[in-house]
């Protein structure tokens, strides 16, 4: 009778235990070694603005998760798809696509392995730009807001990250100022990445916390913030005296950061994937893909082949679509000819730059041929162009008797003075250039949307850039011809005074950066071609 009691008093205490576990899971709390931990107070996120003010929060070392604390997504597979896309090729995105049911499979710490085997297995090392380059953009664009003023917040930050160090560390340090970032290390052999792990992860990360915090004196005061789905195992958590949790569900309410908010402005990046690769939308990629190639092919057979009054609807038919704004006082000046014009001479159109069809969109736009200008093109572009095309030598004397020659020649050309493209709502500084070439020029403002491939690169193969444009499912297109300024100003004025111009049209903001600044930060290079 004794023996069939204590039986039932075991299983009570074993149900009673399995309870407390799941009641424990579901309000949020961690079910690591930390649990066991006392000295520990686990906090929901939203109460530290209550217990700490904003000056004791500067004076505070934030340990925080990157994936837990920062991201909405709860997938590292669009990170790594492009990684394998941008880094490797088109062949080696697709085997990453075609071996994500297996990394589903095998569980995370396996399916990460996999991911960066495929990923990273014979990529130079020195050549490896992307964590700086491309892969920022996606991140701002996946940043959670509430969880970004978390770590904002805080005066020192360390980041953990589940990802290779070399893919978040760029952007924790250029972005939100993170001191210290703790992620996996890669073996190279030979200068290149072999896709495998470092495995002293514990003990690096302790030396770099010592750096941060000098020799974790007791007045020194760590915050840990993380998602409380995840074992909060790393060692560095153990130190802090506080830490603060997010729960999937709260998490699932978070909303996207607004460009305004960023931390740095997001000017340049690099890459040509144009959307967040997830697994369903690289499935319609790749689904896309043959089919794009033949449209592609089709839309310039049509660009080449019609005139524009046939070929603009036609066009459009196929998803490459435009839309045209004239100021009405530059209606009545294209329809009357100018003083210029009635001397022979052409008309100079100074426009800032999205895609090499620039030139193209604005010679459909008045409905007659233009000479593009341009500071390089491959010749695989000449020769897909329909327009003519004349390359400028950077040599100022050279390009402006060039330049004056063709107007005189009554050609009218397509300029732009930024030298380079910029994909992001910005208008980089111009060149005065065309303003000291011509008092009788036409500002036009410029936009292009895509929503799969950016057809512009900086350290990819530029031959491929129109290619690239005509393979999006739709292409738009925004051209906007402008009123000409008053005289009277320096060239440089007038230069100034056209990027504020066609800035404002477009709703963009001016900056003085220029293509040197772009390929310096992209390339590595001053991108001289």
């Amino acid at each position: 009778m004794n023996n069939n009691h204590k039986k039932m008093d075991r299983k009570m205490l074993q149900h009673l235990f399995f309870l407390y576990k799941f009641m424990l899971k579901l309000l949020g709390y961690p079910q690591g070694h930390h649990w066991k931990n006392k000295s520990l107070k686990y906090m929901k996120y939203e109460s530290m603005a209550d217990k700490h003010t904003p000056e004791e929060l500067l004076n505070t070392t934030l340990v925080f998760e990157v994936e837990g604390g920062l991201l909405r997504s709860n997938s590292l597979f669009p990170y790594f798809m492009l990684v394998a896309f941008e880094g490797g090729g088109v062949l080696r995105g697709l085997v990453l696509f075609l071996f994500y049911p297996l990394v589903c499979l095998v569980g995370k710490e396996k399916g990460l392995k996999i991911m960066v085997f495929i990923c990273f297995f014979g990529v130079k090392k020195d050549n490896f730009l992307i964590g700086r380059t491309v892969l920022p953009k996606f991140f701002l664009e996946d940043l959670g807001f509430e969880g970004f003023e978390v770590v904002i917040r805080c005066g020192r930050k360390v980041g953990l990250s589940e990802l290779p160090r070399v893919m978040v560390e760029g952007f924790l340090k250029d972005y939100l100022g993170v001191e210290c970032v703790i992620g996996r290390d890669l073996k190279v052999v030979g200068g290149y990445f072999v896709g495998l792990m470092e495995d002293h992860v514990a003990t690096r990360s302790s030396f770099m916390m010592n750096d941060v915090v000098g020799e974790m004196k007791s007045d020194c005061h760590l915050i840990g913030f993380g998602s409380s789905n995840k074992i909060l195992d790393h060692q560095l958590f153990s130190l802090c005296k506080e830490i603060y949790l997010i729960s999937e569900a709260e998490k699932r309410r978070w909303r996207a950061l607004p460009r305004d908010k960023y931390p740095k402005p997001l000017i340049f990046h690099d890459g040509r994937i144009a959307f967040m690769p997830t697994f369903f939308a690289a499935l319609a990629m790749i689904i896309w893909v043959p089919f794009g190639l033949w449209l592609g092919l089709l839309r310039i057979i049509i660009t080449i082949s019609f005139p524009y009054a046939v070929a603009i609807p036609m066009l459009s038919f196929t998803g490459m679509r435009g839309r045209l704004y004239i100021h009405p006082f530059v209606k009545h000046r294209l329809r009357v000819p100018s003083t210029d014009q009635i001397k022979g001479k052409g008309t100079l159109y100074a426009c800032n730059h999205r895609t090499l069809l620039d030139p193209i969109y604005i010679s459909m736009a008045i409905m007659k041929p233009v000479t593009a200008l341009t500071y390089s093109v491959s010749r695989f572009s000449e020769f897909l162009s329909p327009l003519k095309t004349f390359n400028l030598s950077r040599n100022k004397e050279k390009d402006s008797k060039m330049m004056e020659m063709l107007l005189n020649q009554s050609h009218d050309l397509v300029i732009c003075p930024e030298g380079t493209t910029c994909r992001e709502p910005y208008v980089l500084r111009f060149s005065p250039l065309f303003a000291e070439i011509s008092d009788d020029f036409v500002p036009v403002a410029i936009d292009s949307k895509v929503n799969m491939f950016y057809g512009t690169t900086a350290s990819g193969l530029k031959f491929l850039d129109p290619l690239f444009f005509v393979l999006n499912p739709i292409g738009i297109y925004h051209v906007k011809i402008l009123e000409k300024l008053p005289r009277g100003q320096s060239r440089i004025e007038v230069a100034n005074q056209v990027q504020k111009q066609i800035a404002e049209a477009l709703g963009f903001q001016c900056t003085n950066l220029t293509r040197r600044d772009k390929y310096m930060i992209l390339a590595g290079n001053e991108g001289v071609v």
